[in-house]
Formats: C-alpha cells, structure tokens, sequence
C-alpha cells in the first residue's frame, strides 16, 4: 500500500494533471456557487469529456470539481444568504450574518480552510480504512436509515430562532412537502390534487432555492437599501481568521468526523451531514448563544462536514460497488466507462489508479485551498453590486437553476411558491431552516419506516425490528438526548437568570 500510495502521489503531481484539476476546481467552485447547478450535474457534464483520457487523470479531474464544487456553496451560502448547493444550507445560519456584521471575508476564509481540512480527513480515511468503514455502512439497514433521520430531526431545536414550537411547525411543513408524490407502499398518488407533474413529488434543489433565494430577493425590494452589506477590506484577515480557529482545535476535527460517518451512508449526504454536525458543535459550544448570530464555529463546522462526505462518499463505491451520493453514482458511470470496476479488483489489478485518485483527492484540496483563498477578493465583488441589480441576477439564477434540474416549468412554479410561501412565514419567525430540514430528512424517514415495518410483518416482532441491535440503540440514545438536552439547557439558563436577579443580602439590610 506504501508503495501504491508513493506512486499516486508522483502520478496525480504531474503537471498535466495539476493543470487539469486546477482548471476544473475553478469550473467547480463556479458551478457550486450558481444555485441550482449542482455538484452531480457538473461531474455528469464532464464525464464524457474524460472518455478520451487516461483513466488515472479523468478521474483526477472529476474527483477535483466534486471537491471544488461541494465548497463553492458556501461562497453564495456567505455572501447572498442563497446556498447555492443543498450542503451549504448550514452555511448560513452564520456565514450570512457574519456578512451583514462586515466579516465577509473571514467567512469566506473559513469556509475555504475548513472545506480543505474536512476534504482531507475523509480522503485518509478512504486511502486506509476503506474496508472496515464500507463494511461497517453495509450494517446500515432501513431501521438505522430511519432512526438516522429521527435523530436528524431532533436538529429542529437547535435551528429554531427562539421558538421551539415555531421550529416544530416549520419541520412539520417540510415533513408535509415530502409527502407528495407517490406513496411508497400502495402506489397512490398524496397531496398532489390531481396535478399529474406533483407525482413526481417536490424536487428538493428548486425547493431549496425557493425557500432561500427568494425571500431574500423580497427583502432587498422591501428595504431599499443600496447593498446588501457593508463591506470594507481589513488586513490580515487571513491571520485573524486563522487565530480564531485555532482557539477551536476540536471543531473541525470532530465536524470532519461526523462528515466522514454520514457521508459513507447511502442516501445521507453533505446536506444530512452539515445539520448533524451543526447540532452536535452547538451542543458542545461554549458559545453555543452566539450560533446563528455570526460565529465563525458555525462556517466552519458546517463546511468541514460537507466537504468530508465528498471522499467518504467513496468508500463504499470503490470497495462495493455501492455509490453513497447522487455524485458517486456518477463516478461510477465514469469508472466503468475506463474498464475499471470498482471492488477487491480495482485495488489489487488496477490499484496504481485507485490509489493515484484516492492520493489525488489530498492534491485536490490543496489546490482548492490555493485558488480558494486567492478568489476570495474577487467572491466578495458580490457585496458591491447595487441591490436593484443584485435583486433581479438572483431571480434569474433561480429561474434558471430550477428549470435546469429537469426542464421542466414545475420546478420552476415549486420555487416560486415555496420561496413566496417562505418570505411570509419569516413574518411570523418561522424559519426555512427547519422546513428543509423536514424536507430533507422526511423522504428517508419514510422509506426507512416503511420497509422496517414491512420487515417486522414479515418478522412477526414490532420491538425486535425496530428497537433492538447496537445501533439502532445508539441512535436511539443519541436521539433521546438531543430532544432534552435543549430543554436541560433552557431551565439552566433560566435559573441562571433568575438567580443574577435575586437581591444581596447586603441590598436587603440596607
């Protein structure tokens, strides 16, 4: 393994490849930044494009824009409060409010810093612990899949802003829109009111466009104020930034962690993997009051995580055979179509390729550190365009993100109304945070439920199916704890509170 690990190291530095992957980390941060154009559309598009090349660079290249594009997110996540990736939702509860707060850059900067270190932990685990960590994901059935999203779920806490029964409302709407579409028991038809396109159900990136890009488009209108933020440049960002997280030498590593852990889980993904990681930051914050008013903490826990799920997303594609994301299954079109087949052969006939794209995906992200930094003064360009103007390129880039994903004007009309339905309910502080997150998380609870409880007809045995094995209790417990530890900590806070206002008893005397 050594010496395979050497090899790829000199193969993916060759300065044809450098080129390459640089050239297509710039196409990915650009795609990843534009909402609607995805991470698993640009490495669809490229595929073709790598027929014709050496199997070692095409994968080279798809592995650099699938890392460059996860990060790009972040970068309209920061600067417009629109994700432009649906793993960048968790990027701006605080990357957005740092903007507002004139910290656009030192968002920014976490956000590229902490995508490289996120990216690079779960590359080590795909380059050395592949076999295990595969074999460990296959033990995740339709129960753990289910239990998975409950405790997802539990996040809705954390995002609700002041008001957990608002937070409730929110993830049961998003709960709602999942359920639309073909139920997938019976095969009928839900909520669709005999519109024929809904069958389909609620595409999730017009969705998630809508609920974000388009109140904050409304908002602009509504406040007529010149630019969306106030911007001026400060030196040494790059230093101040870098201070402040080494305050936190635990974040990334654990955020990476848990990136790393979901993202190997089929049908989890960057976006499942960014709230968890979130939630599980808060809880162990110091400064847990400040996430969602600006803290550098949330950026950076958000964008580890997603970035890790780009190489743990492998794992079980290059051992089984089983891709981890929507992207993974792309790459494995792109695998097959070079007469590579992923599995115990790809690692022992073919393994100077493996391990040159495995090693590859480290350069990726060193590259992306580079060129993420550097594009930084020219990403915050963004605050200086006028609002009129700005207002009216977002409503575009979410027409046309929409209609992208599948050509059709359905998606189209679901992003409007969701963004529409989204500007009022923030009238009432009902945030779309939490209806994303239901979203989300609601299709994979249903399908978990629904063949556990299939299995446990099957089984005879409710309880044993669903209540029984190691990790469904973990996940169980962890679930558990999630729901009361927010409550715990609001009773703590009050008798804080109530306590600081109790009179001395010297004030009593006199």
């Amino acid at each position: 393994m050594f010496e395979l690990i050497i090899d790829g190291l000199i193969g993916s530095l060759s300065i044809t490849n450098l080129l390459l992957m640089s050239l297509a980390i710039m196409g990915g941060i650009i795609i990843g930044t534009l909402p609607g154009l995805s991470a698993t559309m640009g490495v669809a598009l490229l595929v073709p494009l790598t027929f014709g090349m050496e199997p070692a660079t095409g994968l080279l290249i798809l592995g650099a824009l699938y890392t460059a594009a996860m990060f790009g997110g972040a970068n309209s996540a920061i600067l417009i409060n629109t994700p432009g990736t649906p793993a960048s939702v968790a990027t701006t509860f605080d990357g957005y409010p740092m903007t507002l707060k004139g910290k656009a850059d030192q968002a920014l900067i976490t956000a590229v810093v902490a995508s490289v270190v996120g990216g690079i932990i779960g590359t080590l685990f795909l380059i050395f612990l592949s076999g295990p960590l595969a074999n460990f994901a296959l033990k995740f059935g339709p129960t753990e899949n289910f239990w998975l999203a409950i405790f997802g779920l539990t996040i809705i806490a954390s995002l609700a802003s002041g008001s957990l029964v608002k937070g409730m409302i929110g993830g049961a709407l998003g709960l709602l829109l999942a359920l639309i579409g073909i139920d997938p028991v019976t095969g009928i038809p839900r909520f669709t009111f005999g519109y024929s396109p809904l069958i389909e159900g609620i595409n999730l990136l017009p969705a998630m466009i809508g609920f974000f890009s388009i109140p904050q488009v409304l908002n602009m209108i509504e406040k007529n104020e010149k630019y969306v933020a106030p911007y001026e440049k400060k030196p040494k960002a790059l230093q101040r930034t870098m201070k402040q997280l080494s305050k936190h030498p635990g974040l990334l590593t654990r955020s990476s962690l848990i990136g790393t852990f979901v993202g190997m889980l089929p049908g989890a993904g960057g976006n499942v993997a960014s709230f968890v990681a979130y939630n599980e930051s808060k809880r162990f914050s110091k400064n847990s009051s400040e996430y969602g008013k600006g803290s550098i903490e949330g950026v950076a826990t958000s964008e580890s995580a997603n970035n890790a799920t780009v190489s743990s997303s492998l794992i079980p594609l290059l051992t089984l055979g089983i891709p981890g994301s929507p992207v993974a299954a792309v790459l494995l079109g792109g695998l097959l179509i070079h007469g590579l087949r992923p599995g115990a052969r790809l690692f022992t006939e073919t393994g100077h390729i493996a391990y040159t794209f495995m090693v590859g995906l480290i350069v990726a992200n060193i590259l992306l550190l580079i060129i993420g930094l550097l594009g930084i003064r020219y990403f915050v360009k963004a605050l200086s365009i006028p609002t009129n103007y700005l207002a009216v390129i977002i409503t575009v880039l979410a027409v046309i993100g929409s209609y992208s994903m599948r050509n059709s004007l359905v998606d189209v009309g679901v992003m409007l109304a969701c963004g529409i339905a989204a500007y009022f309910l923030m009238k009432v502080d009902i945030q779309p945070a939490p209806i994303v997150l239901g979203l989300i998380l609601g299709v994979i609870a249903e399908q978990g439920f629904v063949l556990s409880y299939q299995m446990s007809i099957a089984n005879g045995s409710f309880f044993q199916v669903f209540f029984t094995g190691p990790i469904n209790l973990i996940l169980i417990a962890l679930t558990v704890i999630s729901i009361f530890t927010p409550i715990w900590v609001n009773q703590q806070q009050k008798k804080a509170s109530r306590t600081m206002d109790l009179p001395d008893d010297k004030d009593i005397k006199m």
